[in-house]
C-alpha cells in the first residue's frame, strides 16, 4: 500500500475555507441554475457565473458540479429512490466515481453537496487509477450498505480504457469472495451509456447518468449519515 490519499489540494483552504469564498459560489450556483433553466449551456453558464464572481478554476469546477436546471432537478428527484426499496433488488455501481469520492471523502478533501441533494468532489481519474490508503476503506463502506439494503445483488462498473481498472476489479472481487458478498465487477468501455441503458438502479453522483438513468440511490448522503462520517461538506444551496 502506498501512501497516496486524496485530500486537499495545496490552496484549497484558501479558495474553500473561507464564508466570503463560500457566498460568492453559492450566488454563483444561484445564478448557474437561472442560466440553465434558460437552456444556455453549461460551459458557456459556469464561465459566466464564475468571471462575474471572479472565482479560481478550482471554485468553477465545484460551482459547475453543484448546478443543475430546475427540470433537471425536478427529473432526478423524481426517481431517487430510499434505500428500503433496494431490497432484492440488483444494483449498478459507477465505480470510479463513487469509490474515488469515497477514498477523498475518507482523506479530508472538500466535498461538495450540489443543488441535487447529491456529493461530489474535484478529483479524477485522468486515463489512470491509482490505490491510495483509503480504497480499502472506501470499499468496506460500501459493503456495510450491502448488506444494510438486503440488495439482491451489487455491480461495479468500471471504464475499461482505464489503466489498472483490471487490478481494481481484482481487488474487489477477492474483497467479495472472501466476505461471501453477491458482487459481480465490469469492465465497460462506455460506462456511462452503459449504466444509462441496462441499470434499473444506479449508484452515481455524474449529472449525465443521473439525467438519463431509470433510477437511482444516494449512496454518499446514505453513508455520510449512516455511518456518521466526519466529512469536510460544504453546501453549495
Amino acid at each position: 500500500m502506498s501512501n497516496r490519499n486524496r485530500g486537499k489540494n495545496t490552496g484549497d483552504d484558501t479558495l474553500f475555507g473561507s464564508e466570503k469564498q463560500l457566498e460568492k459560489m453559492k450566488s454563483a450556483v444561484q445564478d448557474m441554475q437561472y442560466l440553465l433553466s434558460r437552456n444556455y449551456a453549461e460551459k458557456a453558464s459556469s464561465e459566466l457565473a464564475g468571471n462575474h464572481y471572479r472565482l479560481k478554476t478550482r471554485q468553477i469546477q465545484a460551482v459547475r458540479g453543484a448546478s443543475a436546471s430546475e427540470t433537471q432537478l425536478q427529473n432526478r428527484k423524481s426517481k431517487q429512490l430510499k434505500i428500503s426499496e433496494l431490497k432484492t433488488k440488483t444494483i449498478y455501481l459507477d465505480g470510479f466515481n463513487v469509490l474515488i469520492l469515497l477514498e477523498s471523502l475518507l482523506s479530508g478533501a472538500y466535498i461538495f453537496e450540489g443543488t441535487d441533494g447529491c456529493f461530489r468532489d474535484l478529483s479524477g481519474v485522468f486515463g489512470t487509477y491509482k490505490r491510495v490508503n483509503q480504497t480499502q476503506e472506501a470499499i468496506e463502506l460500501v459493503a456495510s450498505f450491502f448488506h444494510k439494503s438486503h440488495a439482491e445483488k451489487l455491480i461495479w462498473i468500471f471504464d475499461k480504457p482505464v489503466s489498472n481498472s483490471g487490478r481494481i476489479k481484482q481487488i474487489i472481487m477477492d474483497f467479495a469472495i472472501e466476505n461471501n458478498l453477491n458482487w459481480n465487477v465490469e469492465l465497460e468501455f462506455n460506462p456511462d451509456k452503459f449504466l444509462a441503458e441496462n441499470a434499473e438502479i444506479v449508484i452515481s453522483s455524474d449529472a449525465w447518468i443521473l439525467d438519463h438513468c431509470k433510477s437511482w440511490f444516494n449512496l454518499i448522503e446514505y453513508l455520510i449519515q449512516e455511518e456518521n462520517l466526519s466529512a469536510n461538506v460544504i453546501k453549495m444551496c
